[in-house]
């Protein structure tokens, strides 16, 4: 089974942040990281005039994009309804853990982000396992400080890996 960990907390407060500097200690480590990013809007990775765009635009429901660096696989959500995080989680292949951004009413472990300026989210969600804050605050879980994103990643490791 694959390991999963979520980054969740209010827009702004640093998620991505986050995710990118734990993404850069664990591949430093070695491991092999995958992410998913939840989007709250419509998105596009492919660019207008590209002939995969045009293939998209002509009605096709997948394209694959492939060059000798990397390749990606577009499928166009014709009934609207969105992926399931254990659905996206198939996607994988090869990898020791999958960073999640986002998620937050799924049921996998998460690490909530909190600032001076936003409310915690952990009593509206499940499974939130540690907190990382900007100062110290009283928690029955694990609380780490923004500035520490090295024991941040030692306890997902611990716990996870």
């Amino acid at each position: 089974m694959i390991k999963v960990v979520g980054i969740v907390g209010w827009k702004d407060v640093g998620k991505t942040f986050f995710v990118t500097e734990i993404i850069n200690l664990l591949v430093k480590k070695g491991y092999k990281v995958g992410t998913i990013k939840h989007a709250h809007h419509d998105f596009d990775i492919d660019k207008p005039g590209t002939d995969s765009f045009k293939h998209r635009q002509s009605g096709a429901s997948e394209v694959i994009i492939s060059s000798s660096k990397r390749w990606a696989k577009i499928i166009e959500n014709k009934n609207k309804n969105e992926k399931k995080l254990n659905e996206l989680l198939k996607e994988f292949n090869d990898i020791d853990v999958v960073i999640v951004e986002g998620f937050k009413k799924e049921n996998h472990p998460k690490i909530e982000i909190i600032s001076k300026n936003s409310k915690m989210i952990n009593n509206e969600i499940k499974n939130v396992v540690a907190i990382v804050s900007d100062e110290k605050i009283d928690s029955n879980i694990p609380l780490f400080m923004r500035n520490d994103v090295e024991s941040l990643t030692e306890f997902i490791i611990d716990k996870f890996l």
